[in-house]
């Protein structure tokens, strides 16, 4: 590779992981802001996360639909589209005066982050081919991400406190622009002749796996404030069956499908899918109870609550590097068990932290040994996701991990928020509070729990083969 073209992609990569960082800052940013959304605009406790839930449910369900895009209408061309449907939804969301407003504007943004995350996967799985410089590609666009928690929770901190939050939407429109604007110079121009094969999309499989996926999800989150025996929480788990069930006899019969099962002979993609929704149901939903841990329960302000986040985003970006360099030197399949195994006992030891009086240094050795954990197990999950994908079909295979992440993500929040919530109806004051440490402690456990799952989803991967030896060659006999 010439130098000019080594210095362009890795302007490319680093515009890449600046998108990254955009996407998890918008996400993390949001949590720490939360709390005074929800009492600014009138949520109540439960329908308050539908401020998170409804970015990731609808990302959810079009993430195949923008992977497929990414494919066949090109990667730099989804890629700019999506971050100017990012600006556009943070702007909306800045300005919103309703629940309904900002829930619609965090729709919104959850189709630009459906058009934004496979693309940039696919953009960084195409211009490195797979071995050491992809991983680690994925290794700096993974620390990125880790670094949007950290500029996250203390960008979301300083601007709540000192602007308000609707700062927290604003600060993502000059960023999301300015990322735009680069990438047409930056990134290297999408080959015509490789995105107008075919331009069908199937819009089909794409409404019945969005609107069968956001009523599971309303269901869950409003199951135990209207009651799980309610006709609306019961019919919509109903429709819900019925849409996803036609999602899957339309894609086996569909001549382009959304998502095409020949994909799932890929066992390494299989197994990095269901890595994916493991993972955002369990290391996904701990900034959340992190959160109502220091607000809520130890009374932090929002900016005390960034600098708490400090100590697990530090980790986190420290397990992103040590996975890259555990993958190329023991595999993806060590590196997936050992990092769900370090998210068990940090976890596990977190807990301890949910209590009333619990000094924050309690929280310390869970939060490193769980962030070190979530580190590594990001890394090596999209290792495994994009190995053995030929080129064409990078997008929506992304699509596919990618739409696996937000689902586990508004799932396992949605159950694991109605675990914590258990136990606080009728409660005030100091007895609420309580509550809250109780069952958030009891949903961190059940996250724990949940960890131990992936050990073992990990461990499906096939153990690399070893290099067969090479037979000594005799000597040549002397004559």
């Amino acid at each position: 590779m010439s130098v000019p073209d080594q210095r362009r992609t890795a302007g490319s990569l680093a515009l890449l992981a600046l998108a990254q960082l955009i996407f998890s800052l918008d996400l993390n940013i949001v949590y720490v802001a939360l709390p005074d959304i929800g009492a600014d605009l009138g949520f109540s406790g439960q329908t308050q996360q539908w401020v998170i839930s409804a970015y990731v449910v609808l990302a959810g369900g079009f993430l195949l639909l923008g992977g497929r895009a990414a494919d066949l209408l090109g990667r730099r061309r989804t890629f700019v589209a999506a971050l100017t449907v990012y600006a556009l939804s943070s702007l909306a969301g800045g300005l919103a005066g309703a629940p309904g407003v900002i829930i619609a504007a965090r729709a919104v943004q959850g189709i630009g982050g459906a058009l934004l995350l496979p693309s940039t996967l696919s953009l960084l799985n195409t211009l490195f081919e797979e071995g050491p410089r992809r991983n680690r590609a994925l290794a700096v666009w993974g620390g990125a991400g880790a670094s949007g928690l950290t500029v996250g929770a203390l960008l979301g901190g300083v601007l709540t406190q000192a602007f308000g939050w609707p700062a927290v939407f604003f600060v993502n429109v000059p960023l999301a622009g300015l990322v735009a604007v680069a990438a047409l110079f930056v990134i290297p121009d999408d080959r015509r002749g490789a995105v107008r094969e075919r331009r069908r999309f199937d819009l089909p499989g794409a409404l019945t796996v969005t609107g069968g996926a956001t009523l599971l999800v309303f269901g869950l989150v409003q199951g135990p404030e209207a009651g799980w025996t309610d006709p609306l929480i019961i019919g919509a788990f109903a429709v819900a069956a019925v849409l996803l069930a036609a999602f899957a006899a339309v894609e086996a019969r569909g001549a382009d499908p959304l998502m095409p099962f020949g994909l799932l002979r890929n066992r390494s993609l299989v197994v990095g899918v269901a890595t994916t929704f493991v993972f955002m149901g369990t290391f996904g939903a701990l900034p959340y109870f992190l959160t109502v841990l220091f607000q809520n329960v130890h009374g932090y302000s929002a900016l005390e609550t960034g600098l708490a986040f400090l100590v697990p985003s530090v980790a986190i970006a420290t397990g992103t590097q040590l996975g890259e360099r555990m993958v190329g030197r023991l595999g993806t399949r060590p590196t997936l068990v050992t990092g769900f195994a370090a998210g068990v006992a940090g976890t596990a030891a977190l807990a301890a932290g949910f209590a009333i009086g619990a000094a924050f240094l309690t929280t310390v050795p869970g939060l490193v040994v769980s962030g070190v954990g979530q580190g590594l197990v990001w890394t090596a999950m999209w290792i495994a996701a994009s190995t053995g994908v030929a080129p064409e079909r990078q997008g929506v295979a992304n699509g596919m991990a990618s739409t696996a992440l937000n689902l586990g993500n508004a799932i396992g929040l949605a159950v694991l928020t109605a675990v914590a919530n258990a136990g606080t109806g009728g409660r005030t004051g100091d007895l609420l509070r309580a509550a809250i440490a109780d069952g958030s402690r009891t949903a961190v456990l059940l996250a724990a729990a949940g960890m131990a799952a992936g050990t073992l989803v990990a461990l499906a991967l096939r153990r690399p083969r070893a290099a067969a030896p090479v037979p000594a060659q005799t000597p040549p006999v002397e004559v």
